[in-house]
């Protein structure tokens, strides 16, 4: 819960318009509207919905099969504000599952209102109930708000870690070589 009533709830199918349009407001603040290649179809196909139990509404929520999940905060007067795309990882160093963040966005005229600080809490406090050991996410090296905001809530930079990345022709290549 955000400070000022907001709520947080798991993505849903019929969410997929809303995270698709939320990706792609991402990629126009990070510059890269080109890189998306997001559909809604290719969303419907490998995101994890939360599947609610209409017998037992209390229950322990259930998920349809998918590779990463979506948490949205919704302002109080009902309008999506935001969303934390994460998927599930595991550390062999501390023998533990952990939650990888690919995406944190609040829509600008929501920030600084909590939303993001709320949406970071619950992923931590689901790592917490999964016996996790950490929380982690990479962060545009030019993004000075969001750097401050996220050392602000206790994390801290790994530079002693290299991000590597093979996608696209190279990684066709690299899956067809011998």
């Amino acid at each position: 819960m955000a400070s000022d009533g907001a709520t947080i709830r798991y993505a849903t199918r019929e969410d997929v318009p809303t995270i698709l349009s939320l990706v792609h407001e991402l990629a126009a603040y990070e510059n890269a509207t080109s890189s998306v290649h997001a559909t809604h179809q290719s969303l419907l196909e490998t995101l994890s919905f939360f599947s609610p139990n209409p017998d037992n509404p209390s229950s322990s929520p259930t998920f349809t099969p998918g590779y990463a999940k979506t948490l949205l905060v919704t302002a109080p007067e009902g309008q999506v504000a935001g969303m934390a795309l994460y998927f599930h990882n595991y550390s062999t160093w501390r023998g533990a599952p952990g939650i990888y963040l690919e995406d944190l966005f609040v829509k600008p005229e929501f920030r600084k209102k909590g939303y993001g600080k709320a949406l970071i809490q619950e992923l931590a406090r689901e790592v917490v109930r999964i016996g996790g050991g950490r929380l982690e996410w990479s962060c545009l090296d030019w993004n000075t708000p969001s750097l401050e905001f996220y050392e602000s809530l206790g994390a801290r930079q790994m530079k002693e870690w290299i991000g590597l990345r093979v996608d696209g022709d190279a990684l066709v290549k690299l899956a067809g070589s011998k």
